[in-house]
């Protein structure tokens, strides 16, 4: 049974399904209200056009949000901090950005009185997984609307063939029909020719960040990054905000065929999907920052670290930022942060990342104790004592 709902928020791309989705709620909801809510999170769109084309779907209003310098410093520098690969991978570009849309959906909701927010997540993907569980963390009560699991539409093909029917404007066309996530920290392609593994993708064909290496320059390109308290704060010597200092690397990997991914990864529904992701100044940044921490940590955290980033990654793939073991694995990565302070210097050719050097006034690396020369501060032999008591349980357990 349909919810009765008279005003409802709709998180809006302004793509093909939540371009179908507002005439599909009115049709469908006794002609609601919709509002539309866009989140610029640093994608590449003509904000002015999906302004005009929301109301011209039937929109009542258009919000468009402009979350960039909170996606970075509030979820994307948190997620390098603790080193979040999903199955050592995947960066989370999508994941990431999702709570954070969610969040303010809730706030919007609240303050325009909207009795339901719906999205355009189809019931196969984890979207529809991060986007509930955001907006329940800040309202359980909220009614949430997701066509994709109501509508007899079953396909993409259909889709287009809805807007069709209902003469809505689409910014892409059946032949170019990849289903697309871009934020300032990555872009993602799934869809047609990639949901065949056993295909190469075209890379020159697909690519919109960057380029693929085989297209990149013959010569390398040097650069610096510098961090304070696990945070990137400069690149090349020059100190730069959020925003600007992730365009610039994303321009700099861009060039040289940095941060492409090609993936099969484990959806949390349970199937396996396959994407490529571009997150050029992504790779670059969590790069850097485990170098400077090969430097800066203790054994045990580091390891303990690396342990931890498995499941922590997992949390915010699953839709799980707001949880509390997220935010309690994000306190110990933050403490061991202190002193993650220095400089990395990287070389990018053709697709690879090269260390060029790092340095650290909180390193932990001496030379005097690593030096295969003469030192005075070593004893040698006790290694021998050292490793009789490291090895006393297999002693003990040949000898039984």
């Amino acid at each position: 049974m349909k919810a009765k709902v008279k005003k409802v928020l709709l998180a809006y791309s302004g793509g093909l399904d939540t371009s179908v989705t507002i005439t599909w709620l009115k049709e469908n909801y006794d002609n609601c209200e919709v509002i539309a809510m866009t989140a610029n999170v640093g994608q590449e769109d003509d904000f002015d056009f999906i302004h005009d084309k929301a109301l011209q779907c039937g929109a009542s209003k258009i919000y468009i949000e402009d979350l960039r310098q909170e996606l970075i410093t509030d979820y994307i520098y948190p997620a390098v901090r603790a080193g979040g690969k999903y199955e050592n991978k995947y960066l989370l570009g999508t994941a990431l950005a999702r709570p954070l849309i969610a969040k303010r959906m809730v706030e919007i909701a609240h303050q325009e009185g909207c009795d339901a927010i719906a999205h355009g997540c189809t019931g196969k993907g984890n979207d529809q997984v991060r986007f509930e569980l955001g907006i329940r963390e800040f309202d359980p009560d909220m009614t949430i609307i997701a066509p994709w699991r109501e509508w007899e539409i079953s396909s993409r093909e259909e889709a287009f063939d809805y807007a069709e029917a209902h003469n809505i404007p689409l910014p892409i066309t059946r032949e170019t029909n990849y289903s697309k996530d871009e934020n300032l920290w990555h872009l993602s392609h799934e869809g047609l020719d990639l949901e065949d593994p056993s295909q190469k993708p075209d890379y020159e064909a697909i690519l919109e960040l960057g380029v693929s290496p085989k297209q990149a320059p013959d010569k390398a390109t040097p650069i610096t990054i510098d961090f304070e308290g696990g945070n990137p704060v400069a690149v090349n010597g020059k100190k730069l905000d959020p925003i600007t200092l992730i365009q610039t690397l994303n321009q700099l990997g861009g060039a040289n065929g940095i941060g492409i991914l090609d993936l099969v990864e484990n959806r949390l529904v349970g199937m396996k999907s396959r994407g490529v992701y571009e997150t050029p100044g992504g790779a670059i940044l969590f790069h850097a920052h485990e170098k400077l921490e090969e430097l800066t940590l203790d054994r045990d955290t580091l390891h303990f670290k690396q342990v931890l980033a498995l499941k922590y990654s997992e949390l915010i793939y699953n839709g799980l930022w707001f949880s509390p073991l997220r935010q309690a694995m994000q306190a110990f990565v933050d403490h061991t942060q202190s002193q993650v302070n220095g400089q990395v210097k990287l070389e990018l050719y053709k697709g690879n990342i090269i260390d060029a050097g790092v340095t650290s006034p909180d390193s932990l690396y001496r030379e005097e104790l690593a030096t295969f020369n003469e030192d005075s501060i070593y004893n040698q032999n006790d290694a021998e004592g050292f490793i009789k008591l490291f090895g006393l349980p297999q002693s003990a357990r040949v000898k039984k």
